[in-house]
Formats: C-alpha cells, structure tokens, sequence
C-alpha cells in the first residue's frame, strides 16, 4: 500500500499508514515549516485547547532553523505543551 499524500502549500509530503511498510525512519521526518527539507531534529507537541483533550497530544516537527519560528507560532495562541528531541518521539 502506498502512503497517502497530503498537499500542504507548495509541498506534498507522504502522511503514515497503518502499513507496516509505510513507515519512515525517524531520519526522513521532515520539518514542517512550509517549504522546508530539511530533517527534523525536534518535536513540538501541542494541542488546542478548545478541541483536545488536555492529555491529547498533535506534533509538529521542526528543524534546528525553525525550532524557534513554529514554537512562537504555537505559543502565541496558547498550544505549544512541550519541545523534545526528535529520537524522544514515539512511532
């Protein structure tokens, strides 16, 4: 089974399946700022407030050059929980 692809701005990047052969090794996560490539080295987790669950947790993965971009971003509204490396994150 192939993994499906989510358009996001100008960048499509493959999205995990629950096919065991779709999985990336974390040292193909990519950052998630839009039209950046490289590797992501951390994990910001953060949840909204108004729809999550406090326990519930979304990711989004940054590298070391938009580390501080994407957790103003999050912070600003109130959702950044917690920065950690990204070898912490669970599959």
């Amino acid at each position: 089974m192939e993994p499906r692809v989510e358009s996001r701005g100008t960048s499509a990047r493959p999205l995990l399946t629950a096919d065991a052969s779709a999985h990336e090794p974390p040292s193909d996560l990519v950052c998630s700022a839009r039209g950046c490539t490289h590797p992501a080295d951390f994990g910001l987790l953060w949840n909204n407030p108004s729809l999550h669950t406090p326990e519930r947790r979304k990711t989004w993965l940054a590298c070391a050059e938009h580390r501080e971009h994407l957790s103003q971003f999050l912070g600003a509204r109130g959702f950044l929980r917690e920065v950690v490396e990204v070898a912490q994150l669970r599959p």
